[in-house]
């Protein structure tokens, strides 16, 4: 008994001590933070993606081929690379020495949605970035993914999208797998949208649900009340009971956000049949084209690819950087949110299977 109690004294004084030691590490962070001029909290990373490629094709080339091809090969690259010098030289030359500002660029941005669109922060720094240099000549490339989620957050990522349209720049969004909802809001705002054959595209609706506990709280004998001011400050709750008149104001609201969306989608892609496709219903990439949903069956590799002996792809990232506090302080909540957003996402998306 006394062995058992001198473990569990051990165990405890070493928690106690592990917590000590984690509240001066925070102390001493915040101290060292306090006073001092705030840090930006991200930076841009910009990656040019035709070195990528370059070097995957090198790589595979030195595997596949055998010591004369390999050499023949060189010898052939080298003879292009000094045309290629020559070309540029002449080209210079001709331009009384000023530098080519007309090779186009293609800015490849990542946005991956959960049902908070909580990538927009991360968006809305990379498109910032980008309209600072950017050209009429040039091109954004938006590889998007997302099952929708609140219409509000969404609705900030569309807009933040517009913000390159704005400026009459090019705007292409790739759909390898998903844009519904509110992933499609954001994807018709482009130019053009380039989805895979069996990406699931459209969902143009609107849905809200939640739980009742009335009945089992009255049943318990247990009140709950609510005081509000304002005929509709609340027309649904979860614990009260729901009346006909807050019920159908609901659903107004629901039909309001769906009339918005569908008048969002038909502004930005007048060729589509609103009426048609605006039934909450999900398309695959080959059907989503025949309703004029997307524009072109290809991947985002295949585009890229295909842009890249004509264009510089620069892949822009922005990375953000957390403090002590931040790491620890918001692991907990981290872990709670994705289990919710986890099975929020896979309970929407058992539809599609």
């Amino acid at each position: 008994m006394e062995f058992l109690i001198d473990i569990g004294l051990f165990l405890a004084k070493a928690v106690i001590i592990v917590v000590a030691i984690g509240m001066v590490i925070g102390l001493i962070a915040a101290a060292g933070a306090k006073g001092k001029k705030k840090l930006e909290k991200g930076h841009i990373e910009a990656t040019k993606l035709n070195d990528r490629f370059k070097h995957m094709t090198d790589a595979l080339k030195h595997a596949a081929l055998d010591n004369a091809e390999r050499k023949a090969e060189a010898k052939a690259k080298k003879k292009r690379e000094k045309a290629e010098q020559a070309q540029k030289k002449k080209a210079l030359k001709s331009r009384g020495g000023e530098a080519d500002t007309e090779q186009k660029r293609v800015y490849v941005l990542d946005f991956n949605g959960d049902i908070k669109a909580s990538a927009t922060e991360n968006l809305r720094e990379e498109i910032s970035a980008v309209l600072s240099l950017a050209r009429s000549t040039d091109e954004v490339v938006v590889k998007l993914e997302s099952g929708g989620g609140l219409v509000h957050s969404y609705g900030l990522a569309s807009s933040q999208l517009a913000r390159i349209r704005d400026r009459h720049i090019p705007l292409t969004v790739c759909v390898d797998k998903v844009a519904a909802s509110g992933g499609y809001m954001m994807a018709c705002v482009a130019d053009r949208i380039l989805a895979a054959p069996f990406a699931v595209l459209g969902s143009i609706g609107v849905v809200a649900q939640l739980p009742n506990f009335h009945r089992l709280l009255k049943k318990s004998n247990i009140d709950f009340e609510m005081f509000t001011a304002g005929e509709y400050k609340r027309t649904v709750t979860m614990f009260g009971e729901n009346t006909k008149q807050g019920r159908e104001k609901f659903v107004q609201d629901l039909e309001d956000t769906h009339l918005l969306f569908k008048e969002f989608v038909s502004e930005h892609r007048p060729q589509v049949d609103i009426g048609k496709v605006a039934t909450g219903e999900i398309w695959f990439g080959r059907r989503a084209q025949e309703v004029k949903l997307v524009d072109e069956l290809k991947t985002s590799d295949e585009y890229l690819l295909s842009q890249a002996d004509k264009a510089d792809i620069f892949e822009v990232r922005y990375v953000q950087k957390k403090s002590l506090q931040e790491k620890f302080g918001v692991a907990a909540e981290g872990a709670v949110d994705r289990l919710l957003l986890r099975w929020w996402q896979r309970s929407n998306n058992q539809r599609w299977f």
